[in-house]
């Protein structure tokens, strides 16, 4: 706090709405249109964005750094695939030539990407219907890990299974099963799926010894 402005607050406000502007422009009443981050994340967390949606609370500009690329000049327009009466949509971070690029900010090097970046990468390969997918992940000290991957029509083909049973939850209003991941600890739906979170509490010594109510007399 400085003087009597809050300065952290208006970082934090700042970050909110600039993250709002980037965020990926999904219909919620348009079960029919599912968009390919719905499908690689946790469904659960999917409809609960769509049927009872909690804000997300930002953190920083490295969960931004996939929605400003998009805008620059290497940026591509999103992507229909059609599973029946379904349509999938993607969009990546930068498509050059043949090649699919994702950006990813990240704490710390990797040495493995992503389980969903993989992923989302790879169903992107095929609705862009391109050979070539790069994962970039920056980390907060600039440092970079770069990993490619091929085409994988198995892994395709659970992003449509997944599509589908999302599509028909959404239908029958059925809330999804839990899927729990290392993404849990962090997502604004934690309390619906598990138990509470709690403030840690500091404890007096003397009181848990029972020292703590005596008076003098």
């Amino acid at each position: 706090m400085m003087g009597d402005r809050d300065f952290r607050s208006i970082v934090e406000n700042a970050i909110s709405s600039i993250g709002k502007e980037l965020d990926l422009d999904i219909d919620s009443a348009n079960i029919q249109n599912i968009h390919l981050q719905e499908a690689v994340q946790c469904l659960r967390r999917s409809y609960y964005d769509r049927i009872d949606p909690l804000e997300l609370e930002r953190r920083g500009f490295s969960e931004l750094l996939s929605g400003l690329l998009r805008k620059l000049q290497y940026g591509s327009e999103p992507k229909e695939f059609d599973i029946e009466n379904i349509k999938l949509k993607g969009q990546v971070d930068m498509l050059i030539d043949d090649s699919i690029l994702l950006f990813r900010g990240t704490s710390n090097e990797l040495e493995n990407p992503l389980a969903n970046d993989v992923l989302y990468l790879n169903a992107c390969m095929w609705i862009y219907d391109k050979s070539d997918g790069i994962i970039v992940y920056i980390s907060g000290d600039k440092k970079e890990s770069t990993f490619s991957i091929s085409r994988n029509k198995k892994m395709f083909e659970e992003i449509i299974r997944r599509v589908r049973v999302l599509n028909d939850l959404l239908k029958e209003q059925k809330t999804p099963i839990l899927e729990p991941s290392t993404e849990c600890s962090e997502c604004q739906y934690y309390e619906r799926c598990f138990m509470k979170k709690k403030n840690a509490k500091q404890l007096d010594l003397a009181e848990m010894l029972g020292f703590g109510n005596d008076k003098e007399q």
